[in-house]
């Protein structure tokens, strides 16, 4: 993922309204680079998230016993080493390995985290209300993530590029207008190519032209772009709780990428 905007809610309850989370995402990548769209998982069932077919893992899941995860990468060029290891299975074995609180995992993670090009993890057990963060490229250890609304682009939580800005505030109206928006109101807020001026870009390393192409949340150029928008609400049951989830991409799971992307999956269970 390269663009997560979301409301964290740990103590939200059925009777005030708000959902645990809310979240909207945006998938960047490379068209060229293989992809299957958000399913269950056959080899682990209890997964429905995406994969990416060339270094494995993925970007974006959640499970049916109420576990969240979710990456961005850290835009550095300069720091990109080949060789280091894919960073989509700090997501995968989130998931699909043994059951720990998540700021155990990340802790476990940070530990390995030199041996990776920069990213952002968030990992959450729904069930426990907790969700935590940790990025490579911070001077700090993961933490558990207080109740607000947070975004994550390409660089450190919250670091207020523009898009990451518009996109939060614009998830905030969302909430303000309706507690619960639905899940293509998500989607298509997240769906916005407009470019930021060129005095508020930020310098990673790249050029002013490729700043700018990468400053919009809907992304659109030769042979890179946004492959997909996932939104995920997770509201609060009397016992339990009730996940929904909708994925918007290109890909109609024959890995073949049409632009721009309307292939729609749309997922919703309990879990106790």
């Amino acid at each position: 993922m390269c663009l997560i905007v979301f409301d964290w809610q740990p103590q939200a309850a059925p009777a005030n309204g708000r959902a645990l989370l809310t979240l909207a995402a945006n998938r960047d990548e490379f068209f060229r680079r293989e992809t299957d769209p958000m399913h269950w998982w056959t080899n682990a069932p209890g997964v429905l998230a995406g994969r990416d077919l060339t270094g494995g893992g993925t970007w974006l899941g959640v499970t049916r016993d109420g576990r969240f995860a979710a990456l961005t990468n850290y835009r550095a060029p300069s720091e990109m080493r080949p060789d280091a290891p894919t960073r989509g299975t700090l997501v995968s074995e989130y998931l699909t390995g043994e059951r720990v609180e998540p700021l155990k995992y990340l802790k476990r993670v940070a530990l390995e985290g030199h041996r990776y090009n920069g990213f952002n993890l968030l990992c959450g057990d729904l069930t426990r209300r907790e969700l935590g963060w940790y990025g490579n490229r911070a001077d700090a250890e993961p933490v558990l993530l207080e109740a607000g609304v947070h975004g994550l682009s390409n660089s450190l939580l919250n670091t207020p590029w523009p898009k990451l800005v518009a996109q939060r505030d614009a998830l905030r109206d969302l909430i303000h207008a309706d507690e619960r928006p639905s899940l293509d109101e998500l989607i298509e807020t997240l769906r916005d190519p407009r470019i930021a001026d060129d005095h508020v870009l930020p310098s990673t390393g790249l050029s002013i032209e490729r700043e700018r192409v990468l400053s919009a949340a809907f992304i659109e150029s030769d042979g890179y772009g946004t492959r997909g928008t996932t939104a995920l609400q997770v509201l609060p049951l009397t016992h339990g709780m009730e996940l929904h989830v909708k994925e918007r991409s290109d890909d109609d799971g024959s890995h073949k990428v049409v632009r721009p992307g309307d292939f729609v999956r749309a997922f919703g269970f309990e879990v106790a």
